[in-house]
């Protein structure tokens, strides 16, 4: 008797043993994959893809649409190709839903860069994207410019598409904006809390190695020029393209991928720069510029100034450095009516519109077929503007002011206004504002091209 309950409580033991143990099965263990209801629970040790977790289902009523990239703007924001039947433009203007990436294109935030190449470089691999709505209809985010989606992928037609929202969740590579309160809400918050267990990226407490940890404000020159009053007075850091050197001082521009325009400022480094770092500011030379914003009165516009450069800490982030060379002049071909037109960009306040000269402005550009009209000559001798002349100009009926410094021809004469005296001619050189009106301003006699 005592042998057959020996044997009954050991094939008990056995069986709850056998209850308690967790398969090694996948499709046993990832529970349910439509994000929508309970999402996979990770064990004490394990790591879920949840970006794979959920599958696109193409049945379900939601707006889906299979798209191109046209642009990458950062972490959270992309503008894709799409048909006439989804945006009449051609192009969606994409806000990732449940997702906040640290900024890359105003403000620059820790790890903002890294979001941003994490982003491109996903979609760049990809044979095959596709949008969704969190509903049936495209809906707008809070700016009226930008519509909500989630964004699948996938890198091979033998692969299922992966959620990419959530594929940035879980790298810890975003915050929550909304993260619950959506399809795929319950995947979304596993998705962070398993980022934060493992301390990934900003939820790391460790240092961004790609952003600098100086005293500026680190910021894009689009953010700078948009706002430039608001930083008056600001250290600022910001990098672009050195575009043209000037009386002690240079022009420097970036390229804002999300507007399809270049954002420029003048920089005045006067006298006290070392040679190491006038080098830094060569024209070709792609630079961050550290240095504070100032408002040139004589000149009705803003510059930055005060530039340091220390040659036994090359690498402190307060100095200015070279980030590579070889880069030329954007030289943007624009017309008449284009550079008195407004634009209307989109903002995290919604959209709003601007002179269009004044976004440009500080920027390398390039008109053609402008009539010289009249011109007036500087003549006194003892300004440093002696010679410089202003072309009045005409295209397509619109008024167009060049102006010179002091040209000189091949054998060092200065050249004077009968050169171009009813011309009809090409410029190119930087948007420039004097006097209550923007102007193209000429650097060199071989940036006028007579026809």
């Amino acid at each position: 008797m005592s042998r057959k309950i020996s044997l009954i409580m050991i094939a008990a033991l056995i069986a709850a043993l056998f209850c308690g143990c967790k398969s090694t099965d996948p499709e046993i263990d990832a529970g349910p994959t439509d994000g929508a209801t309970n999402p996979a629970e990770p064990g004490k040790d394990e790591v879920i893809d949840y970006a794979a977790s959920i599958k696109l289902d193409m049945s379900s009523d939601t707006a889906k649409q299979e798209v191109t990239v046209k642009t990458y703007v950062d972490g959270d924001t992309t503008h894709f190709h799409v048909p006439a039947n989804v945006n009449d433009t051609g192009v969606l203007k994409a806000r990732y839903i449940a997702i906040n990436t640290p900024e890359s294109t105003g403000k620059i935030e820790e790890y903002g860069k890294k979001a941003s190449n994490f982003t491109r470089e996903k979609l760049s691999s990809a044979v095959s994207i596709i949008i969704e709505s969190d509903e049936s209809t495209w809906n707008l985010d809070s700016t009226g410019g930008r519509n909500l989606v989630w964004v699948w992928y996938k890198t091979s037609d033998a692969e299922d598409y992966r959620n990419l929202n959530i594929e940035i969740l879980q790298n810890g590579l975003a915050i929550a904006s909304s993260s619950a309160n959506n399809r795929y809400g319950e995947t979304c918050m596993a998705a962070i809390a398993q980022a934060k267990a493992q301390k990934l990226n900003i939820y790391s407490g460790q240092k961004d190695p790609d952003f600098y940890y100086g005293e500026a404000v680190e910021l894009t020159l689009k953010e700078l020029r948009m706002n430039v009053e608001a930083y008056t007075g600001v250290k600022v850091a910001f990098t672009g393209v050195i575009t043209m050197n000037n009386n002690n001082g240079v022009y420097i521009e970036d390229y804002d991928e999300e507007t399809g325009m270049y954002y420029g400022i003048s920089i005045y480094y006067g006298f006290g720069l070392p040679g190491e770092g006038l080098d830094v500011l060569t024209v070709g030379n792609e630079s961050r510029i550290v240095g504070t914003v100032q408002y040139y009165e004589a000149g009705g516009t803003y510059q930055v100034a005060g530039l340091t450069y220390r040659q036994m800490k090359p690498d402190d982030p307060n100095n200015i450095q070279k980030i590579s060379s070889g880069h030329e002049p954007s030289y943007t071909l624009t017309d008449a009516e284009t550079f008195i037109s407004k634009k209307t960009l989109t903002t995290e306040e919604g959209e709003a519109t601007f002179d269009y000269a004044a976004l440009a402005l500080g920027t390398s550009l390039e008109m053609k077929n402008l009539k010289v009209k009249n011109i007036y000559t500087t003549n006194n001798e003892d300004s440093s503007s002696f010679g410089a002349m202003t072309l009045e100009c005409e295209a397509d009926g619109i008024t167009v002011t060049v102006r010179t410094v002091p040209l000189l021809a091949e054998d060092g004469s200065l050249i004077t206004e009968e050169a171009y005296r009813g011309k009809t001619i090409d410029v190119k050189g930087i948007v420039d504002y004097f006097d209550g009106a923007y102007q193209i301003k000429v650097f060199s006699e071989d940036n006028i091209i007579i026809q």
